[in-house]
């Protein structure tokens, strides 16, 4: 009993303020808002390391292989377990919506209502953009300063693997500089230990702010939306992360995985942030057996590139325009279409808190033909479907991480890892 509360004393003290916090929501329902600012003190806490945390890690990850090979096999074995695994995410959420009439003709005029918030001026700055050009500001920046910002997370991974290469690539001279940076490491994750001491606080108002919040003026064809999605996210974080963790690790994968997964999960469905959860997930995967270099490489990648819930929330949003605009999708180029368009939108999407995905969402009204006062609706169901979506995101990298290290290190890591 005393090594059961031991192992899980965290989880259990995290589980119970989401608990309390979630009936304080019910019961107080938008006074429980009062409550947002704690909360937000803890999120703040965790975005503000969340750029010299991700620029650390990987650039220090990488200048710690010392074998060139290990870090090819390592960034070509990621990018082809983010590759799958996104695409059996992109087929479970087409599969799942593609029977369901996410919305009813007599809901259409209902939800068209939302669009009145959309002004002409913001539709003309949006497509201002083309897709060249969202993609170059997403993966860089044009002056220095602005890689110091979350909003640009993507463009600091980048920089970070760039770094990271060219770190290796100095050997001796680039020892100073690597040493620096690894007790600069040491140190951002012990301000993160500190943090975490708040957690159950900051967690438990949080989730009380958001449920109270939540409303119930939500239309029928968002409730519907709602419902499902939810019940897609449960199967899907049950039945295909178990699978990952099996075909990586066997039955002690199994094990292992459920055991450390809570505290990534109660992180990600409270503050609804990818980037918020990376600490907890690195953590929680090294836990597993995970190697440090895998670990530090595959989460904050996954965080910006690998995005399950995402994924499967494009498809969501795909359908639900579809029904409410009596759209086709019937033949195989159609279906196709749908498929790519979820997919590209989903490196579009930022590991911030609710409001990321409004670029992708964009992206979604352009690609497949929607008037762009469309953009409204899909406002509305990426609020809603947020703390699901970015439970598979996280939890999603914490699979692909094991999936990673048993190509990479083969089919002992597990033991390696856990005698390490």
């Amino acid at each position: 009993m005393k090594k059961f509360l031991s192992n899980y004393k965290s989880t259990i003290i995290l589980l119970v303020a989401i608990i309390v916090g979630a009936i304080v929501g019910i019961v107080f329902k938008e006074k429980a808002t009062i409550l947002r600012p704690f909360g937000d003190l803890f999120l703040n806490l965790l975005l503000v390391i969340i750029i010299p945390l991700i620029f650390l890690s990987i650039t220090t990850s990488i200048g710690r292989m010392k074998q060139p090979k290990r870090i090819g096999k390592i960034m070509t074995t990621i990018i082809v377990v983010f590759l799958i695994t996104s695409i059996i995410a992109v087929l479970v959420g087409f599969t799942s919506t593609y029977f369901i009439k996410l919305v009813n003709p007599e809901d259409t005029q209902i939800i068209k209502e939302s669009l009145e918030g959309v002004t002409a001026e913001e539709t003309e700055d949006e497509e201002e953009l083309t897709i060249a050009d969202r993609t170059v500001s997403l993966l860089t920046v044009d002056d220095f300063s602005k890689l110091l910002s979350r909003e640009n997370i993507i463009a600091v991974l980048v920089a970070s693997v760039l770094f990271g290469i060219a770190l290796n690539m100095s050997k001796e001279k680039g020892e100073p500089v690597f040493k620096f940076l690894e007790s600069a490491n040491v140190v951002i994750n012990n301000v993160l230990k500190i943090i975490m001491y708040y957690a159950p606080i900051g967690l438990g108002c949080y989730f009380a702010a958001l449920i109270g919040s939540f409303g119930s003026s939500i239309a029928v064809g968002y409730l519907k939306t709602f419902i499902a999605y939810t019940l897609i996210a449960i199967a899907y974080y049950i039945i295909v992360y178990t699978l990952y963790a099996f075909f990586a690790g066997g039955l002690n994968g199994i094990k292992v995985f459920w055991k450390n997964v809570i505290p990534p999960t109660v992180t990600a469905l409270a503050t609804c942030s990818s980037a918020a959860s990376i600490p907890v997930n690195m953590e929680n995967s090294k836990k597993m057996g995970v190697s440090e270099d895998i670990a530090e490489t595959t989460i904050p990648l996954g965080t910006s590139f690998h995005k399950d819930g995402s994924i499967i929330g494009s498809v969501f949003k795909i359908m639900f325009l579809v029904c409410l605009f009596g759209t086709s999708i019937s033949t195989p180029g159609e279906i196709m279409g749908v498929l790519g368009v979820a997919l590209l939108a989903n490196l579009l999407i930022t590991a911030v808190p609710i409001g990321g995905g409004t670029i992708s969402e964009m992206l979604i009204i352009t690609m497949m033909g929607y008037p762009v006062t469309a953009l409204p609706i899909l406002t509305i169901i990426a609020t809603i479907i947020d703390p699901q979506a970015t439970t598979l995101n996280v939890v999603g990298d914490t699979a692909s991480s094991m999936l990673v290290s048993r190509v990479v290190d083969g089919k002992d890591w597990l033991q390696k890892g856990n005698k390490d």
